[in-house]
């Protein structure tokens, strides 16, 4: 573990959305980078399919980038609804 030192403006913007969805500052600013990271190694995808990436993740054991580079991501299947 280490520190990273952030900009006060973006401790901020963490801190009102960690209290928004009920997570930790520290909370919050972890899954903004899974989901920044995830998002850089897989662009085809969006916000919904790299939730469930995250969630197939924590599933197999957390979040590892050795594997979630060399693992091809599961395309879900389309819903009649479309994308929100």
């Amino acid at each position: 573990m280490g520190i990273v030192k952030i900009s006060d403006l973006m401790h901020e913007n963490l801190r009102v959305a960690g209290n928004a969805l009920s997570r930790s500052i520290n909370a919050q600013a972890e899954h903004w980078m899974r989901v920044g990271m995830l998002t850089e190694m897989h662009p085809e995808l969006d916000y919904r399919e790299i939730c469930q990436l995250l969630i197939q993740a924590e599933l197999a054991g957390g979040l590892d980038i050795a594997a979630a580079v060399t693992t091809q991501p599961s395309k879900p299947r389309a819903s009649s609804s479309g994308k929100h």
